[in-house]
């Protein structure tokens, strides 16, 4: 299984301070979460305030990631898909979480399945698959099986207990958790009063204010095709981008690629989208609603994002046609 990055370089475990003394200061500080590197910048004049605040969002981070993620051991997650009675408790943040998931579901019309695990294990998206040289192309046979394992249907929440009805045993936090912890820690340095900053976890970013200068965040989309080139660049205050695409995570087969954003239906890979760019004001939507547009017809993506108020998307098809909402301004990258 292969990993690509996504609009932005991340530079590893690195922490710069500017030497300059009363005027906007960078800090920059990158750490291993949710099994990637996530990267904060903070322009501001106190540099202590800057690390202190940083600290703060990185911690929001990890808090969200142990006790959620569903890849991570002893999370609520992960003692729900690993216990006998599949059955946990919810607070309200939790609520919160999962009643948004349902919505993406309802308005996929079912496509967007969080319990999508166990096909995704059959063409083998795990860790321990990563290496592995006798990957197959699963038989019809196998999906046909796989697939009475999803079901989002049987996913169930009743006086705050979260449960699931056989035979679903598992559900995948994979699509939507990192957009979520990238939202909340925007809000710890909101409250540390923090005005410009940014933070990327490569296919989620989220926005606070600008750049010094009043400058818009100036960030680049990979050409699906071609992932060391830029198909273009979008300019961003205080908004949020949520990205999926074809390039980000796939295995190889017999010298194809198939990557892992799958439709449940056919258990194969979803063919009419190379991409699919989401921006709104919440990273959590933007990373929900970047998979759930992945899965649905761009007609019926198109008609919902132009009834809802600042919600934009960029698609790009399979033929690499690029199909805007109204309001996207994408900035063609000169050549």
């Amino acid at each position: 299984m292969k990993n690509k990055s996504i609009a932005i370089i991340i530079f590893l475990s690195m922490i710069f301070i500017s030497c300059t003394r009363g005027e906007v200061q960078k800090y920059e500080d990158s750490r291993f979460l949710f099994g990637t590197y996530i990267k904060i910048i903070i322009y501001d004049k106190d540099i202590n305030l800057a690390k202190s605040s940083a600290d703060k969002a990185f911690q929001e981070i990890e808090r969200i990631d142990s006790k959620f993620n569903s890849k991570y051991e002893g999370s609520v997650i992960d003692i729900l898909n690993n216990s006998s009675n599949k059955e946990v408790n919810l607070d309200q943040e939790g609520l919160k979480i999962f009643d948004e998931v349902r919505k993406a579901y309802l308005l996929s019309e079912g496509r967007y399945d969080i319990t999508i695990g166990p096909l995704l294990k059959l063409w083998g998206f795990t860790e321990e698959m990563i290496d592995s040289m006798t990957l197959k192309i699963p038989s019809k046979d196998e999906i046909e099986f796989t697939k009475t394992f999803v079901d989002f249907e049987k996913v169930k929440i009743k006086d705050s207990k979260l449960y699931l009805e056989k035979p679903v045993k598992e559900i995948d936090t994979g699509s939507f958790l990192k957009g979520y912890a990238l939202s909340q820690a925007k809000k710890v340095l909101i409250s540390e009063g923090i005005k410009s900053a940014f933070i990327t976890s490569i296919s989620s970013i989220d926005l606070i204010g600008s750049k010094p200068g009043s400058k818009p965040w100036k960030i680049g989309l990979q050409n699906p095709m071609l992932p060391n080139e830029l198909i273009g660049i979008v300019e961003l205050k205080d908004k949020s981008l949520g990205v999926s695409g074809d390039y980000q995570t796939y295995i190889e087969i017999d010298g194809e690629m198939y990557h892992h954003i799958l439709d449940k239906e056919s258990g194969y890979p979803v063919r009419d989208k190379k991409m699919v760019a989401v921006i709104n004001n919440d990273a959590f939507l933007a990373d929900l609603y970047s998979t759930t547009f992945f899965l649905m017809p761009i007609d019926k993506v198109l008609n919902f994002v132009e009834s809802q108020k600042d919600l934009e998307v960029m698609i790009i098809d399979k033929d690499m046609n690029i199909i805007k909402s109204k309001n996207f301004e994408l900035e063609e990258v000169k050549k």
